[in-house]
Parts: structure tokens; sequence; C-alpha cells
């Protein structure tokens, strides 16, 4: 079987975000305030936006900044499934994930559905900053991954 350049142009990994293409307010983490609980904070990290990722993704880099609000940065990552499934990196999505699932432990059920989604978009931005040959074969596996998180049942 011959392979072809934009096969091969597929499979590689994505060219790395040029600085200039995230503005300074969605790479930083946002200010804290004294007015600023600890549930707002965590409400804007989880959201299915590009900017709350963004956000959540700085915070993690700097979790010291955070330790007063005792949010809880741990993670197994993927879980029992390949963090990295046929070259697409979707570790982030799932420690963005847990993340979500282990600070809004005590109220789960009320936030599943939209950590769940907020799963699925940062799984299809991995999969978009693929070659265009590439993400049909990426979104096939990212819902396998969000669909195995939506159908567990609820706390």
């Amino acid at each position: 079987m011959a392979v072809t350049a934009a096969l091969v142009a597929a499979m590689l990994p994505a060219a790395p975000a040029t600085p200039a293409a995230a503005s300074p307010a969605v790479a930083a983490s946002p200010a804290v305030t004294a007015s600023q609980s600890r549930d707002e904070i965590l409400a804007g990290w989880t959201q299915p936006t590009a900017e709350s990722t963004a956000a959540w993704l700085a915070a993690r880099r700097d979790q010291a900044r955070w330790a007063a609000y005792r949010f809880d940065w741990s993670s197994d990552v993927c879980s029992r499934a390949p963090d990295v499934p046929a070259g697409f990196d979707f570790a982030d999505a799932c420690r963005h994930h847990d993340f979500g699932y282990r600070n809004y432990r005590a109220d789960l059920a009320r936030h599943k559905d939209r950590l769940d989604e907020v799963f699925r978009a940062d799984l299809r931005r991995t999969c978009d900053r693929r070659h265009m040959l590439a993400q049909p074969f990426c979104n096939g596996i990212a819902f396998t991954y969000y669909e195995s998180v939506r159908f567990l049942p609820r706390p």
C-alpha cells in the first residue's frame, strides 16, 4: 500500500501555536480578587470554551498561586484509556475533565453534563488542531472517549 505525502502529513503532530495566536487575556489566569469565590473561579475554568480551557491551563501551570482555594489538581489522566491514542494527545482534555469531577465532587450530579461537555469541547479542539485529513479519525476516537464518560452512572 503506497503512503502518500498527505497521509503522512495528516498523522504528524500539529504545528505549535504561535504566541501571537493567543491574546494575553486568554493565556493568563484570571486575576484573583477578594470578591471572587472558589465557586466562581471553578465555574470560570469549567466552561466548554477555548478561553475557559486556556485560563485553566495557565492556572494549572501556576498551582501555587491558587493554593488558598484548595483545588484538587490530581488526575489519573485518561484513566484506563490511552492518553495519546493513535498520536492524538488527549491528556490535557482528560486532566481538565478530572479537575472538574474532583472539584465538584460534592455536587457532581448537578455539574456532570457541563463537565462532560467541557471534555467533548477540549477533545474537539485537540482534533481541530490536526491536519484536515486526520480530523475525522481523531474525532471518531474523541467521540468514543466522550461517550464513555457521558454514560457513566450519575453520582
